[in-house]
């Protein structure tokens, strides 16, 4: 069952500073690659029909291991999924994502 239109929601991301994502991403300051952020986002949505494109992503201040990002979302009136994240009360992450059409 689908979340009706305008539902809304959270989840908290953290990486472990283990992970083998921070090997080489990036040498001395290691990063949270943003394709993380998305993917941890996109499966805490509730399940709907179709697959999700992402219209837009602005990624505004750098994540780093171990740090807990607040990931929440709103679904707006014209179907698309409103995101942001944030560290410490900080945006750190922002976007859109919609339905993919039918057959595409």
């Amino acid at each position: 069952m689908s979340a009706p239109p305008g539902g809304s929601g959270e989840t908290w991301f953290r990486l472990d500073p283990g992970h083998p994502c921070f090997v080489g991403h990036f040498p001395g300051r290691p990063l949270v690659p943003g394709v993380m952020l998305i993917d941890a986002l996109i499966a805490a949505l509730p399940p709907a029909p179709g697959p999700l494109m992402l219209e837009s992503a602005k990624f505004a201040a750098p994540v780093g291991p171990g740090a807990e990002v607040r990931l929440g979302w709103t679904r707006r009136g014209d179907g698309r999924i409103a995101f942001d994240g944030t560290l410490d009360g900080k945006r750190v992450l922002s976007g859109l994502l919609r339905r993919a059409a039918p057959g595409a």
